[in-house]
């Protein structure tokens, strides 16, 4: 890698943050075991857990019902999405004080490129570590943080000294680290994938690292390809700021789990048909489609195609987003939620959308990471 080719990311991901929030408010939750959202009763999903209750190994997107018998002293606590909303959003003006490139993928983590920053300082780490200091001054809350040259290591990074930690992975030392690791600690791998990766002897990076690419993607498809890449720390994504919603998308969370294929793929065909028509009322169109998957045990994924043109039917919208099966494991797993969502939209500068004048008969396509 080339030194003027190196970038600077820095990860932020809040620790337990819906959760932290509500122990902050509430001092009588305060070093108790407490679940953001779900029942007692053991209906829903946990949309966070404190730190108190996942020594318990409760977690988010685990089954209410799972965390009840997992740890039955447990407090639960409605969502104050409201809030949390206004928390990020604190949080996020601290981001842009050092930096225009911040990607926010949720409420409580975003990417940011320091490369170049607003105060002129070269080091990201000096940076990660002033960010973590404001956030606790200006939230009472604490951050975690990765810095790394690219996203994928500075998201592993991030994970690495929580809770209100901080970790470095270095450009020169990314391979060794990689080769180190845990093949369940890679982002990307989840538990279905691991275990498939530890029957065929892969434990760790270091075994990953000695497949080769064609073997990768004989085994695991197209995804195969993905995992060549980063055990090698090669990840060439940029941040990319997105301070307009600038996507339109619809998912559905099914009551049971469904494994029929021919049943999924009529159900994208309809959730295509929808998205088309939202396009075409807002006049508009978009060049990448993402598909969402939930497996039965709660494992979601993503996979992307981008178009060199923009599209808004329903063939293409469908036609892509059951390409894009093929990159998952359905068929082979339940499915328990289902999604897709259509963006880079063709909006103004003002966040407008454009009315189009151009043709979609071109049929080319372009893989995004």
């Amino acid at each position: 890698m080339e030194q003027a080719d190196i970038r600077k990311i820095i990860h932020i991901d809040m620790d337990a943050f819906y959760a932290s929030v509500e122990q902050r408010d509430f001092p009588e939750y305060r070093g108790k075991p407490v679940i953001v959202g779900g029942s007692p009763e053991g209906r829903g999903v946990v949309a966070a857990a404190s730190y108190e209750v996942r020594k318990f190994g409760v977690h988010s997107a685990m089954p209410a019902a799972k965390a009840v018998r997992l740890c039955p002293q447990a407090i639960f606590v409605k969502p104050r999405f409201e809030v949390y909303r206004k928390v990020s959003q604190k949080i996020r003006e601290i981001f842009f004080e050092y930096t225009d490139l911040v990607e926010p993928l949720s409420l409580d983590e975003a990417y940011l490129d320091v490369t170049e920053n607003h105060i002129n300082l070269p080091s990201a780490t000096l940076i990660a570590k002033r960010i973590r200091k404001q956030i606790k001054e200006k939230t009472r809350l604490t951050a975690s943080a990765g810095v790394a040259p690219n996203k994928f290591l500075a998201k592993i990074a991030s994970d690495l000294e929580k809770p209100d930690g901080l970790a470095v992975i270095l450009p020169q030392d990314a391979e060794d680290f990689l080769e180190k690791l845990e093949i369940g600690e890679f982002h990307g791998i989840g538990d279905a994938t691991e275990s498939k990766m530890k029957s065929l002897g892969i434990y760790n990076g270091s075994d990953l690292k000695e497949w080769s690419e064609i073997e990768l993607v004989n085994t695991f498809g197209k995804t195969g390809r993905y995992y060549y890449r980063i055990v090698r720390g090669i990840d060439s994504r940029e941040v990319k700021t997105d301070r307009i919603r600038k996507s339109i998308g619809k998912e559905r969370t099914f009551s049971e789990d469904i494994e029929d294929m021919g049943w999924i793929k009529n159900f994208l065909r309809e959730l295509s048909s929808k998205i088309s028509k939202r396009m075409k009322e807002k006049r508009t169109a978009g060049k990448t489609v993402t598909l969402k998957v939930r497996y039965d045990d709660f494992e979601t994924i993503t996979r992307s195609n981008s178009y060199s043109h923009y599209i808004n039917t329903t063939d293409d919208i469908a036609n892509t987003a059951i390409s894009l099966l093929e990159e998952t494991e359905v068929g082979d797993r339940k499915v328990r939620l289902l999604g897709i969502t259509l963006s880079n939209l063709n909006l103004s500068e003002k966040g407008r959308f454009r009315q189009l004048e151009i043709p979609f008969h071109e049929t080319s396509r372009t893989k995004t990471g």
